[in-house]
């Protein structure tokens, strides 16, 4: 049997290098700790110059030198995130122009326990601080519950920008209602104003914003540069999360259409696919609890490029998930051994795929490959 190295820093003064048995995967890799003792950290960016910075849901952004040094103090200037069970500060995207324009995206709960919503704002970072924040976007309307925010964003070619929602919960009902923006994917200019060409932008009954409807929970969106097709992940309840391709103006169903069935026991829908509504590419039942979604490009590991990664929670593991077209196939679970919830996964300039796990002492993990 093939083994692996996963080699685990403990501190700046030790580091144990430990063997662990192979997976499916003929990959030889190991697994490095950058940076651990973060608080539930959500999302991971890489800077030009060899920064990254990572955002803990508990509000704060922290800032990794280009040593690898974590810095003790969280960026300042960041807005006040609604911190609440799910809520909190999200993702932490840089603008595709970054270099020139300087301009951060972070996606954060905002408002009271009587009134929250998903909050969108841009800023640059100077120094230790974040200067000349704005406000891009507020979701309609708030809700009084402290869950299913997506926040989830991404850039398309065109240099528009793309946020995942959730239905806030217990407004499940809400997302087939495009009237508001629960359970929907929004698309934005890069400085807040809709794009003249959205799908709904000339419909009085529908929120100009919206790029697609019909969505739980969006917890992960990647663009395929290569088949030009926009992939979306998002949880289910009591299984059927969904991969999903989007497509401007559809429905993807939620709640009249699903695989899930509530907490309760209590079936949702009796329909699995219903007319006018699209399918998802991939079902899980059970549920892995599906978070940040990545797609391979990178020279560390060419048996993987143009996978998708998908971090699972409840997988507690990186999907690798091949495609073909419009189709999709699950290949493997990779990166059991650490054993932690998976929030987020990256790809690196490197190559090297980066992870961040999902708990108080959170950690921020480096796969490199193996050559030896």
């Amino acid at each position: 049997m093939i083994t692996q190295r996963l080699l685990v820093t403990v501190s700046a003064l030790l580091g144990l290098l430990l063997l662990v048995p192979a997976q499916a995967s003929e990959v030889n890799y190991r697994i490095e700790t950058v940076a651990d003792g973060l608080n539930h950290p959500w999302s991971l960016a890489f800077l030009p110059d060899g920064r990254m910075l990572v955002t803990e849901r508990a509000g704060r952004l922290r800032l990794i030198d280009a040593d690898g040094q974590l810095q003790p103090e969280p960026v300042e200037g960041v807005p006040e995130a609604y911190v609440a069970s799910q809520g909190g500060l999200f993702e932490v995207l840089p603008h595709p122009a970054y270099e020139d324009n300087g301009w951060l995206y972070l996606s954060l709960a905002h408002g009271t326990a009587r009134a929250n919503t998903t909050r969108v704002v841009r800023g640059r970072l100077q120094e230790h601080a974040l200067v000349d924040v704005e406000v891009l976007f507020d979701a309609e309307p708030t809700r009084s519950t402290p869950v299913h925010y997506g926040g989830r964003m991404a850039f398309l070619p065109d240099g528009s920008l793309l946020l995942g929602l959730g239905d806030g919960f217990d407004y499940r009902e809400e997302a087939q209602k495009p009237d508001n923006h629960l359970g929907t994917l929004i698309r934005l200019n890069d400085e807040g104003s809709v794009p003249p060409d959205n799908p709904f932008v000339d419909d009085e009954e529908r929120r100009p914003e919206i790029y697609s409807y019909g969505h739980r929970n969006i917890q992960g969106i990647v663009h395929d540069p290569g088949s030009g097709l926009l992939w979306s992940h998002e949880h289910g309840p009591r299984g059927g999360d969904e991969l999903n391709i989007i497509r401007p103006g559809a429905n993807y169903g939620w709640p009249a259409a699903t695989h899930g069935i509530d907490y309760s026991g209590a079936r949702i829908s009796p329909h699995r696919t219903l007319p006018g509504m699209e399918e998802a590419v991939l079902v899980w039942t059970p549920a892995i609890a599906p978070a940040g979604l990545s797609q391979y490009r990178g020279e560390q590991f060419p048996e993987w490029e143009g996978d998708l990664l998908i971090a699972g929670l409840v997988a507690r593991a990186i999907l690798r998930v091949s495609l073909d077209g419009e189709s999709a196939r699950e290949e493997e679970r990779l990166f059991r051994e650490v054993g932690e919830r998976m929030r987020d996964v990256r790809v690196g300039p490197d190559g090297a795929i980066y992870l961040l796990t999902d708990s108080r002492d959170g950690k921020l993990l480096r796969v490199e490959r193996d050559a030896s």
